[in-house]
């Protein structure tokens, strides 16, 4: 069954007087990649040739049904679920996850050049899934939640850009697969921290629960292909480069209790609704907006 929706571009944020008129690099979806490159709308992988992601279209999804999906979890919202919301949602997408690369990186005492290449692999990664998916939400164009209801306040301020796909997740997915190429003993650790980062997206009003599960799939496909090629690539004496740390050292990447490992003072202001207290009995306490770019 084939879906209208709505326009990203063409529809009012709630608490906003006209649709968005700032979109946030919508030429992204054009810029060099590491491992990718890009003829008109068709992506080529590391081996030049063409390459399928397996994501649903748009006009495929109920997104009415998504809706009430997120009006619930706003409605049943935990104090617990607010802090993951906040706390994924403070900054950049790679911020979070920086610090659990060099922890794990200090875990296992790699060598200065092992540190790197599970960098370089990392962060070159995400500039890529970060260009494949600013391509589809420019060219999907999909509104977001707070577009499709405009009652709705949001945990953290509303992205400018189209909601379909999650970026955040899609990095997510893409950081959890190639950091368990390297380290496969922590392996089940960063599927939990991916998953909970995509689900943070929903926590915080700001993405359908169809955005951050296309958002991880896409991005852990994106990590298996980058995967293919890291695996082929050997020294001088035919040696594979990579080694593989396959003890669960049980490095400490957990999030909680949910406090930023490299604070900043974010500015706070946001023109869309949000919620600004939230209530525990007979206290309230002030929840801070932090200015999101993903």
């Amino acid at each position: 069954m084939s879906h209208e929706y709505l326009k990203w571009s063409e529809t009012v944020y709630g608490g906003e007087k006209q649709p968005p008129n700032d979109p946030v690099d919508p030429l992204a979806g054009s810029w060099p990649m590491y491992y990718f490159t890009k003829d008109e709308d068709t992506f080529n992988g590391p081996d030049g040739r063409p390459v399928h992601f397996d994501i649903q279209s748009p006009d495929t999804i109920d997104w009415y049904r998504q809706l009430r999906a997120v009006n619930r979890t706003l409605k049943h919202l935990t104090p617990h679920q607010r802090d993951i919301a906040i706390y994924w949602g403070t900054g950049a997408a790679t911020k979070q996850w920086t610090p659990v690369v060099d922890r794990l990186i200090d875990t296992y005492n790699l060598t200065p050049t092992r540190a790197a290449r599970v960098l370089a692999a990392v962060h070159t990664g995400i500039n890529d899934t970060f260009v494949i998916v600013w391509h589809y939400k420019y060219l999907w164009n999909v509104a977001r939640p707070i577009q499709y209801d405009q009652s709705i306040e949001t945990v953290v301020c509303t992205p400018r850009f189209p909601t379909y796909i999650s970026g955040h997740a899609a990095v997510a997915g893409y950081v959890e697969t190639i950091l368990s190429y390297f380290f496969p003993g922590e392996a089940r650790h960063l599927k939990q921290l991916a998953e909970e980062n995509a689900k943070s997206r929903l926590y915080a009003g700001v993405h359908f629960p169809i955005d951050n599960d296309e958002g991880l799939s896409l991005g852990r496909q994106i990590g298996h292909f980058i995967i293919k090629t890291l695996s082929k690539e050997h020294n001088e004496k035919g040696q594979q480069v990579d080694v593989f740390y396959r003890k669960n050292l049980r490095a400490d990447i957990s999030p909680q209790p949910y406090e930023q490992v490299i604070p900043f003072d974010f500015d706070n202001d946001c023109t869309s609704n949000t919620i600004t207290s939230i209530h525990d009995g007979k206290h309230s306490k002030y929840v801070p907006k932090p200015k999101l770019y993903l």
